[in-house]
């Protein structure tokens, strides 16, 4: 996921697409095509909207680095994560596929998400840590998501007829996902927790919960300072 405005950095992301943003030497999307090929998601698809044709000069040189990478184009209409899934539909084969991020730096162990997805059998599997943040999956005491909310508005959807006691969790960026999804979705505009809030009931979503390590979500100037300064240490 690449096609973002990044409309919370400001005059910054007018001129400059926000996946280009400099990490010590490296572009957002680069750190991020080398973090998925690192864990053997080695063929890749990149969707593009804001500012475009810059995105796409990198996508040039990764690929002439080796990378593979395909491109789909959200130009005319930024589609948001589910609705760019759904659009990218036929570039995937029958096997589970990580869906990242690309404004989110992490050193999550990906393999062992990847293993658990398949161990657990559901439709997706989302990659959770304990954070202060204003937006929260609800999930049960089997770590599967149920619901949404969001601290800052108050605002609160749950999927299940009786709420059982839910616990706050937050959202780190990545989705190992069943191709099955596809069944469930359709043309146009939607986000993924739009469409897992629709499934939850009827389908297991589970969370893949790692409090170690570090997590970044570069969305704003603070946020690519403090991401800088601790990837430099």
């Amino acid at each position: 996921m690449a096609a973002g405005k990044g409309t919370r950095l400001g005059k910054i992301s007018e001129t400059f697409p926000k996946v280009l943003l400099d990490i010590n030497g490296k572009s957002l999307l680069r750190l991020a095509v080398e973090n998925c090929t690192a864990f053997g998601f080695d063929d890749i698809i990149i969707n593009v909207h804001h500012l475009a044709d810059m995105v796409e000069e990198e996508i040039a040189k990764l690929r002439k680095d080796g990378f593979s990478i395909t491109v789909s184009d959200e130009r005319s209409l930024l589609l948001e994560t589910a609705g760019g899934l759904f659009k990218a539909r036929d570039f995937f084969n029958k096997e589970p596929f990580l869906l990242c991020n690309a404004d989110t730096l992490t050193d999550l162990d990906l393999s062992a998400m990847y293993r658990y997805h398949l161990k657990m059998k559901g439709l997706a599997t989302l990659a959770v840590r304990d954070r202060i943040g204003k937006r929260y999956f609800l999930v049960d005491q089997q770590g599967r998501m149920k619901g949404w909310c969001n601290k800052a508005t108050g605002e609160r959807i749950v999927a299940v007829e009786e709420p059982e006691t839910l616990s706050e969790i937050a959202f780190s960026g990545r989705h190992i996902i069943d191709p099955e999804i596809f069944n469930y979705m359709s043309d146009g505009i939607c986000t993924m927790t739009a469409l897992y809030l629709h499934l939850a009931e009827s389908h297991n979503i589970y969370t893949f919960r790692e409090d170690g390590g570090y997590w970044f979500n570069v969305g704003t100037p603070e946020d690519l300072k403090a991401a800088r300064n601790y990837l430099q240490k």
